[in-house]
């Protein structure tokens, strides 16, 4: 029958509107922005740097090694590397972003940038009040305006979060047992070398002669 479809979706549309002076689960406005629906665990807006610490330079996870740059289909992120290395918040000597902007009015939220860094240090964000009377520098954000803890990383994708820090945790382990087991082998070589110079006779000197059985006197 011709409308049926109508018919259905008008009846939907009656229910709820019906339904939500009795019932307030059906309500589908708040009063914004005094009220604020939660936003879900995997809603993204426009990525953030992540660092480690309390120190949002040193504890950086970015190395300015410049793949999400590369990869960016808009090519709204613009890094420049340092000259120089410092020590990151685990004190191992690292590259680091000098410059690191991104245009927002560009970004189309893709993710592709997320997806592409091995170093796990850019995220997205769920900050979406973002709107500014300017048009232009004010939507390029910086360094310093892009960079923001891991705690703030927790607090709006908790079970991503979480995850991530596993992997990072296990990478790191495993790459401590490597160096372990590294530096274990190279002692037992040194041990071992050390030993077989102890065992091993010396050889005669240059020019010495060596006594022979049966010599006339």
């Amino acid at each position: 029958m011709i409308g049926t479809g109508i018919i259905k979706g008008m009846a939907v549309t009656a229910r709820n509107f019906v339904g939500s002076y009795f019932d307030k689960e059906r309500l589908i406005t708040v009063q914004y922005p005094e009220e604020r629906d939660p936003l879900p665990e995997n809603y993204r807006n426009f990525p953030f740097l992540i660092y480690d610490g309390n120190d949002s330079q040193a504890g950086l996870r970015c190395v300015a090694c410049k793949i999400c740059e590369k990869e960016c289909p808009p090519q709204c992120i613009y890094i420049v590397k340092s000259d120089d290395k410092k020590p990151d918040y685990m004190g191992k000597p690292q590259f680091y972003p000098k410059v690191f902007d991104i245009d927002i009015s560009v970004c189309m939220s893709c993710q592709i940038c997320v997806e592409v860094c091995p170093f796990e240090a850019i995220k997205m964000d769920k900050d979406f009040e973002l709107s500014k009377r300017e048009r232009f520098d004010a939507l390029l954000m910086r360094k310093e305006e892009l960079s923001k803890s891991n705690e703030h990383y927790h607090r709006i994708h908790p079970v991503e979060a979480a995850a991530v820090d596993k992997n990072l945790a296990d990478a790191a382990a495993a790459a401590e047992a490597k160096k372990k087991a590294a530096a274990e082998a190279a002692a037992k070589a040194a041990t071992a070398k050390a030993a077989a110079a102890k065992t091993t006779p010396a050889a005669p000197a240059a020019g010495s002669s060596t006594p022979t059985s049966g010599a006339s006197s």
